[in-house]
């Protein structure tokens, strides 16, 4: 699974930690998902799809479609 996510974060002027606070997670993980080292759950996966503006689908995608 890849991901959008620092590439809209940084879109949006957001700090991790930033986004991590809005999304109610520590900013080690929204480092590790912005690193590939976790798979978001899909409750949090929406609230980062949110938070950032985007749709689930945009911001998460199998490996090879990025």
């Amino acid at each position: 699974m890849k991901n959008r996510i620092r590439e809209k974060r940084k879109e949006l002027g957001l700090s991790q930690e930033e986004l991590a606070k809005r999304c109610g997670v520590s900013r080690q993980t929204v480092n590790a998902i912005e690193n590939d080292k976790y798979d978001p759950t899909l409750a949090l996966a929406f609230r980062l799809a949110r938070e950032l503006g985007t749709a689930v689908d945009v911001l998460f995608q199998p490996a090879g479609e990025l």
